[in-house]
């Protein structure tokens, strides 16, 4: 008779939709099919409070070079097209070099004929010396003599840096690259004469995509929980299977105000070793990671159920209807809670509402 009674129990309990909990009483929860419920794993994971910012991928200072002249002249060759790959000291661009050869070839005789003119000054100063001492010159004469000599000294010497100067401008007309990097855009053609004045007109642009940085666009609400050194998680659109990871270096003071939104850039330095590769502009979804726990036993925020009973989650059995766990909890981030006790690691529980079909 009993056992008959609990069987006409249980088939009512299941056909009026009521749960069985761990110690044989039940919950009425709305009525759901246990087939059709969307159910998560418990697992340990890192488990954090976060703040969440649209940014943007930005070269780092001194990752994005403009490759210019610092002569003028017509470009005779150039050695880059964009998207081709550079190494630092690589010729990039030779200009016309002929004239600047001749200028430094007239240094050169310049040079040559102001010491020929020292080593003659230098013999008639050393005669004017020797007659001298015998008294044959005075010494208004003789002082000529040194004075002549200490004239071609001098202008040896400045021979010689006007000398160092073709050279130099010579070597300008050889345009290296300054970084390693990807050439980003190319703004002069083969045949185009470019003058150089107070600006440099650019060649090509380099940017070192090693050398890249993400700008978080952080709310003013948000700003005062922000502090450098807090890692970062961030996803491109590219990449949708990958998460990239960092840490804030710095935040600008100065606000960034579009719409009458107030901003703050928070710059966030990524870490190496992704294997995807990144360029400037692509726009990110970044979460800054506040605080929370590292390898804690953790459900579904989704999971978390309360009533006047206290708090509870519904761990889904092999056969039959799910059953009802209490638990204690830890810290709650955005997504998922830390959990004391009440559920194992392995065990489903289910998530969102009961009459929700599994997706």
């Amino acid at each position: 008779m009993k056992i008959a009674m609990g069987l006409t129990l249980a088939v009512a309990a299941l056909a009026g939709g009521w749960y069985i909990t761990a110690d044989g009483s039940t919950t009425n929860e709305a009525a759901a099919d246990p087939g059709t419920l969307r159910t998560a794993a418990v697992v340990r994971r890192d488990v954090g409070a976060t703040v969440l910012a649209t940014g943007v991928i930005r070269p780092k200072i001194g990752a994005e070079v403009r490759v210019g002249s610092r002569v003028s002249g017509v470009l005779h060759q150039l050695n880059a097209t964009v998207g081709e790959r550079v190494r630092k000291g690589q010729l990039l661009a030779q200009l016309d070099s002929a004239p600047f050869w001749a200028a430094y070839l007239e240094a050169q005789a310049a040079l040559a004929n102001a010491r020929a003119e020292s080593a003659f000054a230098a013999g008639e100063f050393e005669r004017a010396r020797e007659l001298r001492d015998v008294q044959a010159v005075t010494p208004t004469e003789f002082a000529g003599y040194e004075r002549a000599r200490a004239v071609t000294d001098a202008q040896v010497d400045r021979a010689a840096a006007q000398l160092d100067a073709a050279r130099i401008q010579l070597g300008y007309t050889r345009i290296m690259a300054p970084i390693s990097g990807v050439v980003a855009s190319v703004s002069t053609q083969v045949g185009e004469t470019v003058a150089a004045s107070f600006a440099a007109p650019t060649f090509v642009t380099i940017i070192d995509l090693d050398r890249l940085e993400v700008w978080a666009y952080v709310d003013e609400t948000d700003i005062g929980r922000v502090e450098v050194g807090q890692r970062a998680r961030f996803t491109v659109d590219t990449y949708v299977d990958t998460e990239f990871t960092g840490v804030v270096s710095a935040i600008r003071p100065q606000a960034e105000i579009q719409n009458a939104v107030v901003n703050y850039v928070t710059v966030i330095r990524i870490d190496p070793g992704h294997g995807r590769i990144l360029r400037p502009e692509m726009t990110t979804t970044t979460n800054i990671l506040l605080d929370g726990r590292t390898d804690a036993l953790a459900i579904s925020n989704g999971a978390v159920r309360r009533d006047e009973n206290g708090v509870y989650a519904l761990v889904s059995g092999d056969t039959g209807a799910p059953l009802r766990r209490s638990l204690s909890l830890g810290f709650r981030g955005r997504e998922y809670t830390e959990v004391i006790d009440g559920v194992r690691e392995g065990d489903r529980v289910v998530v969102g509402s009961l009459t929700t079909p599994a997706r």
